[in-house]
């Protein structure tokens, strides 16, 4: 639980920099913006691989049971998360409908995840990430962000629900190789 709680707190804390105006200049003002972004990444990538390792290594200890229907909820939510991830790199319409589409993604993801593990590890990882999403779009909202981007050709906004379904279809069927646990039978019983 060390490493997962290491690379949690590395991973967020590095991003919870550019929430802080005055902080974020003050690094930059004395190390440079090049080296920022360096150390940016840098801490990014290590909080990452941490958090990576973390999870496979962490024992499970039982904090609550899952809702029967929460992985059901996962199954048939993660599709709206995977297509705001990908709108929020593309020209499209959702952006001005959905304020922060990466967060509000993070959030959803998040939130779906806890529904559906009951263990301690889940709880600092998917707990942690839904709320620093949270906290991060309110302290956007307060620094003023705005909608982004100018109304766009309709077909544009196919393109993320497009690359977002491939992408949630992917993980769907690589979510055992990938993160050690099969999520198809789930998927498989909506159908049947």
């Amino acid at each position: 639980m060390v490493i997962l709680s290491i690379g949690v707190a590395l991973f967020m804390g590095m991003h919870l920099v550019p929430s802080v105006p005055a902080v974020r200049e003050r690094i930059i003002n004395r190390v440079g913006f090049g080296a920022y972004r360096g150390l940016f990444s840098l801490a990014a990538v290590v909080g990452l691989v941490l958090i990576v390792l973390g999870m496979r290594w962490a024992p499970t200890v039982p904090m609550w049971t899952p809702p029967g229907w929460g992985f059901t909820a996962a199954v048939v939510g993660m599709p709206l998360a995977f297509v705001f991830l990908a709108a929020s790199y593309l020209p499209t319409n959702l952006k001005r409908w959905v304020r922060h589409p990466m967060l509000t993604a993070v959030a959803i993801w998040a939130g779906l995840h806890l529904l559906c593990n009951g263990d301690l590890a889940s709880l600092i990882l998917f707990g942690s990430f839904g709320a620093f999403a949270i906290f991060d779009i309110v302290s956007a909202n307060r620094r003023g962000t705005v909608h982004a981007g100018d109304p766009v050709a309709g077909w544009r906004d196919l393109i993320p629900i497009a690359g977002g379904l491939l992408v949630y279809f992917l993980v769907l069927h690589y979510h055992q190789a990938l993160f050690g646990r099969s999520v198809l039978p789930f998927w498989k019983a909506l159908w049947t």
